[in-house]
């Protein structure tokens, strides 16, 4: 069987959410807690492989939030581009910073730049190579995945507009009897993982209706704990065959805490700390193996566990300075690039000619005769204030289908302008 190794386990991308889900902000600061105690902690003797297991939840957690947000978005909006702008702005500035520092570091041949850049470097290779990543990058195969999986789902839904959503349960459900079929638990290859967000992405059709509303109300009856212990159990080596249901395992206790908002669990996922970390959570992904290669991270096993509490005070103020001052640049930037690339796409009504009636016009068409009747003061008034306005700066203006105010010259002849 394969597995990924605990240096492997993956990353929060934050996803945005437009209507803010706190609970969620609870898993995900939890996810990224889990990524990182994996990474860095010691959690039991290695032959219980704990250490692997806490990724693995971790990154399940994490595919399911990326899912649901991504698939949420989609629902309501299907404008490809803007949403293409946005996560591109979100994910690439720290991913790109950090990926040329470490290839740099790591003096990396020119052949890894472009798997790196490109995000594809977690595939496998034809001369037996695992990967195309760098100890230095090893964790990024998650990263690699989730652009895959951005590109994938715009392309679906450019050809097939939000039918296209449907489709991916479906899909997930093939990736999994692919996993079950060659015997893979757990893997850093996409497409022996990507099962994870794709049920993530159900979840989001789910919680939004998309299968009638005795499915979203059916996780109203979820148990919570039982669910969460199966799941915990489906993360080990040891849960064999569960480990592939853990897609649909997560889905149902992320699922359950959505609906069930009163819930212990929830309430423990509202915790502010955990809101906070997750606020930083993509930061903490992308920078700590980096860490692990300098003074903090070096000596033997007694100084390198002593060193760690200033490991992650280093780790969480580099995190919150990167979001803060470095990723939220592209982020505010990338929704107005967003607006300007949907505004390419949307269709402009069409426009209005308008039409002059000028005084030969009234001439051919009515007999000299007619005139125009006396004109009350009030009518004068009005004529008067008309006047004035055309006066005014910009008054002059003409554009097609917009209405000039229109104007009676009482004289001999009659004038209209419209």
């Amino acid at each position: 069987m394969h597995t990924a190794s605990p240096s492997s386990s993956e990353h929060p991308v934050a996803a945005g959410h437009g209507a803010h889900l706190s609970v969620l902000d609870g898993w995900r600061g939890l996810s990224i807690l889990m990524v990182l105690a994996a990474h860095l902690l010691p959690l039991g003797p290695h032959h219980f492989l704990f250490n692997h297991s806490a990724g693995v939840f971790g990154m399940v957690i994490f595919f399911i939030l990326s899912g649901f947000l991504i698939t949420s978005f989609l629902v309501r909006d299907q404008r490809i581009g803007g949403f293409l702008v946005k996560r591109f702005c979100r994910v690439l500035p720290l991913a790109w910073l950090y990926m040329v520092i470490a290839l740099l570091l790591s003096l990396a041949p020119l052949s890894r730049w472009a798997s790196h850049l490109l995000f594809y470097a977690n595939l496998p290779l034809e001369n037996a190579m695992p990967n195309d990543l760098v100890p230095m990058t090893e964790h990024l195969w998650s990263l690699c995945m989730e652009l895959q999986f951005y590109v994938g789902v715009a392309l679906l839904v450019a050809v097939l507009r939000g039918r296209g959503l449907l489709l991916l349960p479906f899909l997930g459900l093939a990736f999994t009897a692919l996993r079950w079929h060659d015997s893979v638990i757990a893997s850093s290859v996409s497409y022996y993982r990507i099962d994870e967000i794709l049920a993530g992405c159900t979840l989001a059709l789910i919680f939004h209706g998309k299968f009638g509303e005795r499915a979203r109300e059916c996780l109203r009856l979820i148990p919570l704990w039982p669910i969460a212990l199966l799941l915990v159990f489906s993360c080990m080596p040891q849960g064999e065959w569960l480990n592939y249901l853990r897609p649909y395992l997560a889905l149902l206790l992320v699922g359950g805490t959505l609906m069930q908002p009163t819930a212990t669990m929830v309430l423990g996922l509202h915790n502010r700390a955990l809101v906070f970390v997750a606020g930083i959570s993509y930061a903490l992904y992308v920078i700590h193996p980096m860490l692990t290669f300098t003074w903090l991270g070096s000596g033997d096993v007694i100084v390198k566990y002593l060193k760690r509490p200033l490991f992650f005070a280093v780790l969480f103020v580099l995190a919150y300075g990167s979001t803060r001052y470095y990723e939220s640049w592209f982020m505010k930037r990338g929704k107005r690039w967003a607006d300007t690339v949907n505004g390419w796409f949307t269709p402009r009504p069409a426009p209005v000619l308008s039409v002059a009636i000028t005084a030969d016009v009234v001439a051919e068409a009515a007999p000299d005769e007619v005139q125009l009747e006396p004109v009350s003061v009030d009518v004068e008034a009005e004529l008067e204030a008309d006047a004035s306005a055309e006066k005014e700066p910009g008054a002059g203006a003409a554009y097609i289908g917009q209405r000039e105010p229109t104007s009676i010259l009482l004289s001999p002849k009659v004038e209209l302008n419209t």
